[in-house]
């Protein structure tokens, strides 16, 4: 493979990570904001079963988080990797 090619093809790939690595962070803010009004639901909630609704959704949210967090560093740890030696 020529240089050229090389290069045009680590640019393509890089700017796939990068629209990847927005759509996570955009659905990081996302789920912060879901898990914000569920707990904001849980805190008025009085019924038992909507109280119970609420842990669910918040535990449900919080491994979503999780996930999209776990994602972004791995694609950071891809691009500092890429970078060469420090």
């Amino acid at each position: 493979m020529t240089d050229e090619a090389r290069g045009f093809s680590l640019r393509r790939r890089r700017g796939a990570e990068d629209t990847e690595r927005q759509a996570l962070l955009e659905g990081l803010g996302q789920t912060r904001a879901l898990i914000a009004q569920a707990y904001a639901g849980f805190n008025a909630a009085g019924d038992p079963d909507l109280i119970e609704s609420y842990v669910f959704e918040i535990n449900a949210l919080q491994a979503r988080y999780s996930y999209l967090l776990r994602r972004v560093k791995e694609l950071d740890g891809d691009a500092a990797v890429g970078c060469g030696p420090r």
